[in-house]
């Protein structure tokens, strides 16, 4: 078949083009509502973690842009500031982005049309912004999957057809339909591979299912010709490149062959791969273009590199002389996983960069790395330059760092985070360029020597490269008081080896000065919990056998840093020197021979102990597996829990069982959690509850209910207030310890795995069962007022998770300066921030507080002083004289009013007449204040004995500082002032909103003390006794409640004195 193309270049202007189709435009989504406790922020830890290949756009000379896809954002890196982040796009895609292309400084997005009735559209982006999209076809039900931009034409390859659109306007142009073959199915026509050949005028080459290739004209929507496989057993298309050389390109087949084809003659000039029954299937081929590489001494052009989603290597081939493989980069990226664990792997494209040599790689497993070729160098396989990367499958564990002494500014900064995918990775909230795995030693040598990354077969078929890593980790813990930073002591053989040098002591001196390691993992599987540098961001030298020889279930590291506990599933625990990878202690502690006859003979002479301890030496083991291992602050006492049922307090020097809780008969427990500021342990059980107990009475001091699916994971709040938890049916909890309420929860996508609080109280960071990304979320108590009321079931919310862009989530100061009004309203209209004063009091004879932030009531008890400080220096100065240049103002004389007021109505006399004294006043002109003020001094005049200030006082609190402290100055008269006072002193007999009430009366008494102290003359003397009269009632009152308050704190001051003693 050498028959030639024919020339249609000069005709196509004399057919009409295709007829162009109705389009659709359609509206937004509707955004979702937010909890109110917690705001989404933003996701990190995702750099390419789906399968759509990443698209590169030269900048001049300089650099270069790498676009890579992380769902329904794309992110943007610079290559020549070593792949930093630099864009994100703002908004989302509606729905998964599926292809990607850039060109002129613009990115193309396509996404949807994957599910069944799902739109489908196609966004263009610049510098991170949306700038607009593309016209979409109304029958449009189909994904695009590859994206080509060439001359004046945008082209899209679906499933079955082909679209084209206008670059000049993004108008639709034309809808091109393939046939199918006999063997093809009525299924997917297209298959993998759509480019153009340069100086090919409207011309676009398409891959098809069955194996042959067309070429379309776009101008005329013609099919030109039809380039059919040599072999019709090579099946369908994977990859279609143009290659350097005029008029010839590479077509990779899913046999794995590859083929060199002149298109203008219809004929294979080179074939590769053929009838190899080991090559594997070739997605992405790529050709150096800066004439380096190939010949025997590298200085000619001719290198072709091709590698496939089956595998993480990539081949190299040198074209000249019939075609060879020259070098293999094996383990550019993870190969798929051979066990069903979720992990991804394979490459999804390669790419050299137009007159360089830089090459470019995105694997599955959420990698983008850069290679570069040395020039002198004697290998054709380059080497690493730069890479970003993250998890390659869901995380399953997560903790906020703690903080040392030394570093006190990065608390709550930085995240530790385990996957499935056997790795252990720290993110830095601040700064996504300084996140990084921690190594795990020279893995992927290990892998090359063993032939784990090539396609050798001699390899063993029972290893592979997951086998060479630590298990997946379980659990983790963390402290870094005595890390040794970037500087600590390295190891004195390979990780894990628990080798030390010859000299012991000189080893251990070492160490002293430059810190050891500060994290201990248990691994699923595993008899060993290993340790890590966290400085150094390296495994470390242990690896800490359990005393059984059973998995490791929990691990706990000491506060100082010095010691780590290692439990297993058999029950047993054994605590570790971290600086010398000693044995220090077993919980039970075993007896000596001389401990052993000691007791015996005890026990012949005087029997059984009556000395009250209820367990003996080495006594007490779990009996079944430890799911929880704690040490106190001091390193007094250690706490275990297992899922026997039994919680059980260890003396830490000595070994020996202080204490224990028995839950055996009821539940038994899945996790613990420790909070050592307050002594609490919160336990997750198998009957779906959470329990806390005090480590200091050993009692039960709340019980949590409300999750329906498997609880996942739970932690405490940096204050120890609220219990946080996940749920296996989706829904994150969070339940107010003071009170034992529910006061928020919210149904995100998917099953939240792995969660944690940070240190500071800012954010809230959760893991989900469908993404390798850390979703962060803005904790908005800190700057707003939150209602902490109970929630009912019904009221549970759908909440969407946090995005790597930040849309749609709320940074501190959006919500700092937020407006009450636009807070969001439940079904029924009401404002989700009720009044926290409307919770009722468990008793009548208890004093209670108001649920009014403390930060509220201060700032109105110190207003004055607040005002006063932040009054400006100097007064604002008048704006400088415009250009002479610029036109005036045509009416200068008219002034606007600084009080929004005309002048007409300055001088309108104010009415001296009280408020309340003036009931046929427009309701338009009054406050609210002030009218609950007049409805309360109405019952009290109608002499109602269950007169209730309740309303009045509950409106007072839910103003700001400042309105509150006006709307108390604004009391002009004695009618006024007397209503107020006895609505302060009925709260008061009520016990209620004690501080509030408190806070107002001092706020009255400064701003109307000449009111009050002034002379009884005048025709306001009779007001003025009976304000004087009600400050009195006022006073006994709160004399009364005070001597009741002070006899109350001594008495429980006096029996928690007598519980401590030693008595």
């Amino acid at each position: 078949m050498s028959k030639d193309l024919p020339d249609t270049n000069g005709d196509e202007a004399a057919v009409s083009p295709a007829k162009r189709q109705k389009l659709v435009h359609r509206d937004p989504p509707r955004r979702p509502r937010a909890p109110r406790i917690f705001a989404p922020f933003r996701t990190i830890g995702l750099v390419s973690s789906t399968s759509v290949p990443f698209t590169s756009l030269p900048l001049g000379k300089t650099t270069f842009q790498i676009t890579t896809s992380v769902g329904r954002c794309l992110h943007t890196y610079d290559l020549r500031r070593g792949l930093n982040l630099v864009f994100i796009t703002r908004p989302q895609t509606p729905a998964i982005i599926t292809a990607t292309v850039a060109w002129k400084e613009r990115v193309f997005a396509a996404w949807g049309g994957d599910g069944s009735n799902q739109e489908a559209g196609v966004w263009v982006f610049q510098r991170g912004q949306h700038i607009g999209e593309l016209e979409i076809p109304l029958d449009l039900e189909e994904p695009i999957e590859e994206l080509i931009i060439f001359g004046s034409w945008i082209v899209g390859r679906c499933l079955t057809r082909i679209e084209v659109w206008k670059s000049s306007n993004y108008e639709h142009y034309t809808t091109i339909t393939p046939t199918s073959s006999h063997g093809s199915g009525t299924g997917r026509i297209l298959s993998g591979g759509i480019c153009n050949m340069p100086t090919y005028l409207n011309k676009i080459i398409v891959g098809k299912q069955d194996g042959s290739v067309d070429i379309w004209n776009v101008s005329t929507g013609k099919l030109v010709y039809t380039i059919f496989p040599s072999d019709l057993n090579s099946g369908a298309v994977t990859s279609l490149q143009p290659t350097p050389a005029f008029s010839l390109i590479a077509i990779a087949r899913a046999d794995g062959s590859i083929t060199i084809q002149d298109i203008r003659k219809d004929k294979a000039c080179l074939k590769l791969n053929a009838r190899n029954a080991h090559a594997t299937q070739i997605t992405s081929i790529s050709f150096r273009t800066d004439g380096y590489g190939a010949g025997e001494d590298g200085q000619k052009a001719g290198i072709m590199a091709t590698a496939g989603t089956d595998s993480g290597d990539v081949a190299l081939w040198d074209l000249n002389k019939g075609g060879r493989v020259v070098g293999v980069l094996h383990g550019a990226h993870d190969p798929p996983s051979s066990a069903h664990s979720g992990i991804s792997g394979g490459i999804s494209k390669i790419e050299f960069l137009p007159g360089q040599d830089v090459m470019m790689t995105s694997g599955m497993d959420n990698t983008l790395k850069s290679w570069i070729f040395d020039a002198n160098s004697l290998s054709a396989v380059p080497r690493i330059l730069h890479s970003r990367s993250g998890h390659a499958a869901p995380v399953t564990k997560l903790s906020f760092m703690p903080t040392n002494s030394e570093d006190a500014d990065a608390t709550g900064k930085w995240i530790l985070s385990a996957g499935r995918d056997q790795s252990l990775w720290g993110w830095s909230v601040r700064k996504d360029g300084q996140s990084g795995e921690l190594s795990q030693g020279p893995v992927r040598k290990k892998a090359k020597k063993l032939g784990l990354l090539g396609n050798s077969l001699e390899v063993d078929s029972s290893v592979s490269l997951d086998d060479l890593k630590a298990p997946e980790i379980t659990c983790f813990s963390c402290s870094l008081n005595r890390d040794g930073g970037i500087g600590a002591a390295p190891s004195a053989g390979g990780v894990w080896t628990n080798a030390t040098t010859k000299k012991g002591t000189t080893e251990t001196s070492d160490t002293a000065m430059t810190g050891w390691e500060s994290i201990v993992t248990g691994h699923r599987g595993d008899k060993y919990a290993r340790t890590w540098f966290w400085g150094r961001k390296r495994a470390g030298r242990w690896a800490f056998e359990t005393a059984d020889g059973m998995e490791v279930s929990s691990v706990a590291v000491t506060s100082c840093g010095t010691f780590a506990l290692v439990a297993s599933a058999g029950g047993s625990i054994s605590m570790f020197n971290l600086q010398s990878g000693i044995l220090r202690q077993r919980f039970p502690a075993p007896l000596n021979p001389a401990q052993a006859k000691k007791l015996k003979l005890q026990l012949t002479t005087d029997g059984p102990s009556t000395t009250g301890s209820r367990f003996g030496p080495g006594e007490g083991k779990h009996k079944k597996g430890i799911t929880g291992l704690m040490v106190d602050p001091l390193n007094r006492t250690v706490i275990s829990c297992g899922l026997d049922g039994k919680i059980k307090f260890w003396d830490f020097h000595t070994g020996v069982l202080k204490d224990e809780i028995d839950w055996s008969s009821t539940s038994a427990i899945t996790a613990a959690q420790y909070y050592k500021s307050s002594d609490l342990v919160a336990l997750s059980c198998d009957d779906l509850a959470i329990r806390i107990i005090d480590t200091e009475t050993k009692k039960l001091v709340r019980e949590l209910w409300g999750c329906l699916g498997q609880i996942s994971d739970f932690c405490f709040s940096n204050d120890g207030r609220w219990i946080v938890a996940a749920s296996m049916d989706s829904v994150i909890r969070v339940w107010d310890l003071p009170t034992s309420h529910l006061i928020n929860a919210f149904r995100v996508e998917s099953p939240c795995t792995a969660l944690a609080f940070s240190d500071t109280g800012e954010y809230l960071a959760t893991a989900h069962a469908d993404s390798v990304g850390i979703n962060l979320w803005n904790n908005r108590t800190l700057f707003t007022h939150v209602s902490t009321r109970m929630i009912k079931d019904d009221e549970i919310i759908e909440a969407t998770l946090p995005t790597t862009s930040g849309e749609g989530g709320q940074a501190l100061l959006d919500a700092a300066f937020e407006e009450p009004d636009s807070q969001p309203e439940d079904d029924e209209g009401l404002p989700l921030e009720e009044t926290p004063s409307t919770i009722d009091a468990i008793s009548k004879d208890l004093l209670s507080l108001s649920l009014v932030p403390k930060a509220r009531w201060q700032t109105l008890l110190h207003l004055q002083m607040i005002k006063a400080r932040n009054k400006p220096t100097e007064p604002p100065k008048a704006p400088e004289k415009a250009p002479f240049f610029l036109p005036s103002l045509t009416n200068t004389d008219q002034q606007p009013s600084l009080n929004g007021a005309s002048n007409s109505k300055q001088g309108t006399p104010s009415n001296a007449l009280s408020r309340i004294s003036r009931p046929a006043l427009s309701s338009s002109t009054r406050s609210q204040f002030t009218t609950l003020l007049h409805a309360f001094a109405t019952s009290l005049l109608n002499e109602q004995q269950e007169s209730n200030p309740a309303s009045l006082l509950t409106h007072l609190s839910t103003l700001s500082p400042s309105a509150a402290d006006t709307e108390i100055r604004s009391l002009a008269n004695m009618e006024e002032m007397t209503t107020f006072i006895q609505a302060l002193t009925a709260r008061l007999k009520q016990k209620r909103d004690y501080e509030l009430v408190q806070t107002w009366m001092s706020v009255f008494l400064r701003a109307h003390a000449g009111e009050l102290i002034g002379s009884s003359d005048g025709g306001d003397a009779a007001w003025r006794e009976q304000l004087r009269e009600a400050l009195r009632e006022w006073r006994e009152e709160q004399g009364r409640e005070g001597k009741r308050l002070d006899e109350l704190v001594g008495y429980c001051s006096g029996v928690l004195g007598w519980l401590r003693s030693a008595r």
